[in-house]
């Protein structure tokens, strides 16, 4: 997992796209900022050997959950043995709470809670099951599993599992049969109300319904973390983050039946680099404003990923009567496949059974930058920009994108969204509106070719 992104995919991707020129654009400042907001790259987190219960000078100190009484055989019931591992590790300095390899833990849902003990690592090399009936849930948690609560400075590593056992709760979504009743499902791995994290390496799948959301929380590093579950698994998002600031997903390999990213409300500093994503929905800010909600999301930027036969590539999604804004948000150096909606920003988002209620309201979209985007479509719209008429889409940017359909052309769709594009754009984003007629670009740059990438160009890729 943790090679999938060769240096050399990058390094072509460097090397086809080059660098764009600045931009210089009234009230376009945001963006300005963003090209300074880049993602550093961290090695310092790296899985060590797993240690002995002491050594000399202040070694790690061992909490492993089979000492706890474990079966281990992913039937009986191994939740009271995690809960008394954690409360040991927990309140231990310099604990590591240890779930081993070449077993299977049967879980319910539980709340691991701190604040912990300094220095607290929680390796997880074997697989954690979550029970597999929805009629036997604890109604305590209905929208959680594992769930790690207000912790700080805690590393999270390992080369295990975490599966939530999702098919039956997926059987029962109203989603895959009309007929069932709509209810809420658990996610299988939240990290709530927590700062300085790091997660690295670990395989989340098969969740009952979102995989793993970082909600609350600040300072949050996410490395080399895979999440696969079926293509066609309802609400199954991938990588879930809400009300955080300052997050870092890098070298992410998503594959779900929903969103591979999705970034919600009171949301910023959130950035991705070199993210593979396929099946799934694509890389989406929102849904806001539902149910006439302020929403705000701020300072995004995605810097090299692959999106293979998703159903959406950049996408921006609000419903109509929300509140707030999306601004200053960069989407750069991303390479498509046969995805079904490469650009998208939709102020008229309804994902409802009964048809959405016009509304002039909306929550405001602007300041958003496409750049180095390239690849094929299944659909005739390459880019669609639906905005509201009463708050129009306004500073969009587009540099060297360059989107095209195997067995035919590709248009642009506009309706109230103000922009302009330097470079290549293709198909051309005339429709786009400026008002603005003291435009300046300064080192504007020459034209790129598309990039000659396919997902054989990835190693092991497959989910």
């Amino acid at each position: 997992m943790g090679k999938f992104f060769v240096i050399s995919f990058l390094g072509m991707l460097i090397a086809v796209y080059g660098v764009a020129g600045n931009i210089v654009y009234d009230d376009i400042g945001i963006l300005d900022e963003l090209e300074s907001f880049d993602i550093e790259e961290d090695n310092e987190v790296d899985i060590f050997e797993i240690p002995s219960w002491t050594s000399e000078r202040g070694s790690k100190v061992l909490v492993n959950v089979d000492s706890f009484g474990t079966t281990g055989d992913g039937v009986s019931d191994d939740t009271q043995a995690f809960v008394k591992a954690w409360d040991i590790a927990c309140n231990t300095t310099k604990a590591v709470f240890l779930v081993p390899q070449g077993r299977r833990y049967l879980v319910n849902a539980t709340r691991f809670e701190g604040p912990c003990a300094d220095g607290l690592v929680i390796q997880i090399e074997g697989t954690i099951v979550a029970p597999d009936d929805p009629n036997n849930w604890d109604p305590k948690f209905p929208r959680t599993w594992l769930d790690f609560y207000k912790l700080n400075g805690v590393l999270f590593q390992g080369h295990g599992v975490i599966d939530g056992s999702g098919s039956k709760w997926w059987a029962s979504s109203c989603k895959k049969n009309k007929t069932n009743p709509c209810r809420s499902a658990p996610t299988a791995f939240t990290i709530d109300r927590s700062s300085a994290i790091k997660i690295k390496g670990l395989t989340i799948q098969n969740s009952q319904q979102m995989h793993f959301t970082i909600s609350q929380s600040d300072s949050v590093r996410v490395y080399a973390v895979q999440v696969s579950a079926p293509g066609d698994s309802p609400n199954t998002d991938g990588i879930h983050i809400t009300a955080s600031t300052n997050v870092v997903l890098q070298d992410c390999k998503i594959g779900t039946g929903d969103d591979c990213i999705s970034i919600v409300n009171a949301t910023s500093n959130i950035k991705m680099k070199r993210i593979f994503c396929g099946p799934g929905h694509g890389v989406s800010i929102g849904s806001l404003g539902k149910d006439n909600s302020s929403g705000i999301v701020t300072k995004i930027v995605l810097d090299t990923a692959y999106l293979k036969e998703t159903t959406n590539g950049l996408r921006i999604k609000t419903w109509q009567g929300g509140s707030g804004y999306v601004r200053g948000v960069r989407f750069q150096n991303v390479r498509m496949e046969d995805v079904a909606n490469p650009i998208i920003i939709d102020q008229f988002y309804c994902d409802s059974p009964k048809a959405c209620q016009n509304q002039t309201s909306a929550v405001e979209i602007s300041q958003i930058m496409y750049r180095n985007i390239s690849g094929t479509t299944t659909s005739k719209n390459a880019m669609k920009f639906a905005c509201s008429d009463t708050v129009p889409c306004s500073n969009l940017v587009l540099s060297n994108v360059n989107l095209e359909k195997k067995d035919g052309t590709v248009e642009t769709y506009c309706n109230s969204a103000e922009g302009f594009g330097t470079g290549v754009v293709h198909p051309s984003a005339d429709c786009l509106n400026s008002h603005d007629k003291d435009l300046t670009i300064i080192n504007q740059p020459t034209e790129v070719k598309d990039a000659d990438l396919s997902i054989e160009d990835i190693v092991h890729t497959e989910l």
